[in-house]
C-alpha cells in the first residue's frame, strides 16, 4: 500500500492525508467559507475536501455576500476577521442570527490574545491561525462536526489573565462610564468639570488599557470584563 504524502500548496496550507469516505448513510458535511482572498479560499477548500472526504462547500468573499446567498444551513462556518465591509468580529452576530446553532470557526492571521478572546466571547466556537498546519485545522473541524468544544488557544487564556489584572482609577471609571453612555469628550468634560484635553487623555489611556481601537469597542470590552454594568 503506498504511503500517504503531504504537500504545501500556493496558499501556504499543508495538505493532509486523504481521509476515508464517510459511511453512505451519513450526509456529507456542509461548510461555508467566508474569506476575501480567493487564493486562500480555493486552497483551503482543496485541503478540506482532501482531508474530510465527501463535503459540500459554499463560499463568499464577504459577510454581506454570505447573508444574501440562498443556501441550506451549513454545518460549520469558517470565518476570516479581516474582511471588506463588515469584519468578522463585528459580523459574528449576523452569522449567529441566521444560523444560531451552527458553530463558527474563526480562521485568521491575527492571533493576538485580545483578538482570540474577543472572537470567542462574541460567539465563535473555535479559533485557528491561518498559519496552522492542515491537520490541526482539520482536527478542529472534526471536533466541531462531532459536537465537541475544541480547547481555547493559549493566547485566549493569556488575555483573560491580563484582563483580570486590569485596575482602573476612580476617575478612569467615571470617564469610562460616560463613554459607555455615548457621551462625547466635550460633554464628559462638562459633566466632570474637567478640560476637554484632560478627558481626551483619559479616553486614550482607557483605549490602551482595554486594547480597544474605538470608543464603541472600549465600551464592549468594559461590559465584557464586568467593569461597567
Amino acid at each position: 500500500m503506498p504511503e500517504s504524502t503531504t504537500s504545501l500548496d500556493s496558499t501556504g496550507l499543508q495538505d493532509a492525508p486523504s481521509a476515508q469516505r464517510p459511511h453512505p448513510a451519513m450526509s456529507p458535511p456542509r461548510l461555508l467559507l467566508i474569506d476575501d482572498h480567493t487564493l486562500f479560499r480555493t486552497g483551503l477548500r482543496m485541503v478540506l475536501a482532501n482531508g474530510l472526504g465527501e463535503a459540500e462547500f459554499n463560499e463568499a468573499s464577504s459577510l454581506e455576500e454570505a447573508m444574501r446567498a440562498d443556501m441550506p444551513p451549513p454545518d460549520i462556518v469558517l470565518l476570516d476577521i479581516q474582511l471588506q465591509g463588515v469584519n468578522g468580529l463585528d459580523g459574528m452576530a449576523l452569522v449567529l442570527r441566521r444560523w444560531a446553532e451552527v458553530p463558527v470557526l474563526i480562521l485568521s492571521s491575527d492571533t493576538s490574545g485580545s483578538t482570540v478572546r474577543s472572537a470567542l466571547d462574541r460567539g465563535a466556537r473555535a479559533f485557528a491561525s491561518k498559519a496552522d498546519g492542515a491537520e490541526h485545522i482539520l482536527g478542529v473541524i472534526r471536533q466541531l462536526l462531532r459536537g465537541e468544544a475544541p480547547s481555547a488557544p493559549p493566547q485566549a487564556q493569556d488575555a483573560s489573565a491580563a484582563a483580570d489584572k486590569l485596575r482602573l482609577t476612580a476617575r478612569q471609571c467615571e470617564v469610562l462610564d460616560l463613554v459607555c453612555q455615548g457621551l462625547s469628550n466635550k460633554l464628559i468634560a462638562r459633566r466632570l468639570n474637567l478640560s476637554e484635553n484632560t478627558v481626551r487623555g483619559y479616553v486614550q489611556s482607557l483605549l490602551v488599557a482595554l486594547n480597544a481601537a474605538s470608543r464603541s469597542q472600549a465600551a464592549f470590552e468594559a461590559r465584557r470584563r464586568g467593569l461597567i454594568a
